[in-house]
């Protein structure tokens, strides 16, 4: 059962990545700025949801209800793949300073949204948060 959630989440989480996408365009963001942009959300979200959620946290879930917005949904929005293509093709065409400035704002970016999530999130649980179990470390 926990792969029919994880698909459902994934489907809905391509369909937001996409959508921002879209929006992007509209608004003129050039690659990969759009890619940077929805990497940061996704990743602000799962260590936001991750801690809120943990099974001695404020809010616990089941771990299908984990599975399906923390690899289903973020699995399916963020977009690292698209950001290592996009990046590649920067350095390809020779393009290095966009494609070190694309490296270093995702990796600094997510890892500051990450940690800015479970940080909003911690100040609702009342124990400090940390994985439980494997599946929690595996999954955020």
């Amino acid at each position: 059962m926990s792969y029919l959630w994880v698909t459902l989440g994934s489907a809905f989480g391509g369909l937001l990545r996409y959508a921002i996408t879209r929006w992007g365009v509209t608004l003129g963001l050039v690659s990969p700025w759009s890619t940077v942009l929805i990497n940061v959300l996704g990743c602000f979200f799962i260590g936001w949801f991750g801690t809120f959620t943990l099974h001695s946290g404020r809010y616990p879930l089941s771990d299908n209800a984990r599975l399906f917005v923390m690899v289903g949904i973020c699995g399916g929005f963020t977009t690292f793949s698209s950001f290592s293509l996009q990046t590649y093709d920067l350095f390809r065409s020779g393009d290095w300073w966009r494609a070190a400035i694309n490296v270093a704002a995702s990796v600094i970016l997510c890892l500051a949204a990450v940690a800015a999530g479970h940080r909003v999130a911690y100040h609702s649980v009342p124990q400090v948060a940390v994985a439980e179990t494997a599946e929690e470390e595996y999954t955020g």
